[in-house]
This record gives structure tokens, sequence and C-alpha cells, in this order.
């Protein structure tokens, strides 16, 4: 492992000086030994987790089968708008009734907010099975809010929800309602 070389350059007299050892090391055990711990502390850390959001989708229709429009009753729907600043709106009407700004109700992210306003829609619902709430962010809204949104639907166990794009009318209303 290591050794020491020693030079001996006999006795010609003259002045006695100290033997000088030169000395070396060899370092291929400490190179395994460094391998064998990387690999023990890779083997025994726990990977942490990623933190992910289940989204349930429907099953893809077969090739041969015709897919119906559904028809949604205004009651077992729920419409929130991710709007800019925190803001977030929400109806529960069809784009003919949504026609001015005063119909789009606003509310807060906060357990007297949303998630009342969800409990109580799923309350009014003629038929709860299909509640079923649509996000529809705007341009404006950011990435907090819609995952804040999300764990509402887990804290409220809302099942239905899917995520859309804002038509046009909600675009209008929102905007007038907004200041834009």
């Amino acid at each position: 492992m290591a050794e020491v070389q020693v030079q001996d350059k006999g006795g010609n007299g003259g002045k006695v000086r100290a033997k000088k050892h030169n000395t070396r090391v060899d370092m291929t055990p400490m190179v395994d030994l460094g391998f064998l711990l990387i690999t023990f502390f890779m083997f025994t850390t726990t990977f942490s987790k990623p933190n992910v959001v289940d989204l349930k989708l429907p099953a893809k229709p077969k090739d041969n089968e015709v897919v119906k429009d559904a028809e949604i009753d205004n009651t077992n729907s729920l419409t929130l708008i991710l709007g800019k600043d925190n803001r977030i709106f929400w109806h529960q009407l069809d784009r003919a009734s949504l026609n001015s700004p005063d119909k789009l109700n606003e509310t807060t992210y906060d357990r007297d907010g949303i998630e009342k306003i969800i409990d109580d829609a799923k309350r009014r619902a003629k038929n709860r099975d299909n509640f079923t709430v649509i996000i529809k962010p705007t341009e404006d809204s950011n990435y907090r809010n819609f995952v804040d949104v999300l764990d509402e639907m887990s804290i409220t166990k809302t099942e239905r929800y899917g995520v859309g794009e804002i038509n046009p009318v909600e675009q209008a209303v929102y905007n007038q309602k907004v200041g834009q």
C-alpha cells in the first residue's frame, strides 16, 4: 500500500546527514473505497416522489363509434373564469344568457369563496352525479391560480371537471367586468 524507499550513500566520511526517505502512497484502494461509498449512498437514499395532479381523461371512442354531443344542463355545471390579479369569476349560464357583466359573479380563492360556491352549486344541481366544473383560464391568469382551483376540486371532492378555452362571449363580458 505505502512504501518507503531508503537511500543509503555509504559512509565515506564527512558530515553525518539525516537520511532522506521518499514516500509513495498507492491510491488504488482509496478509489475503490470512494466508489463503494458512492454506490452505498445512492442505493440507500430515498428519492423524492414528484407531486402530480391525477387527471382522468375520457375513454377514447372506437373507430366506428359515433360520439354525440352531450347536452349540459346549466344547473349541473359551473363555469369558473380565472382572471388577472388573482381574481376568479363564475357563472351558471349559457352563452345567450351571459350578456352583461352583472351576470358574471366574482369570488375569492378561500373557504368562504370558491369552496362555498362549488358546494352550493353541487347542492342545487338536478343530477349531482353529472355535476361538472368547467375551468377557463384567461390569458391574464397565472399558473398558481390554476393549481389553486385544481386543489379546490380535490377539497370539494368534485370528480368531474374540465379545462376549456374561454369563448368570445365570455371574453367580452370578462373584459367589461375587469374594465379593459
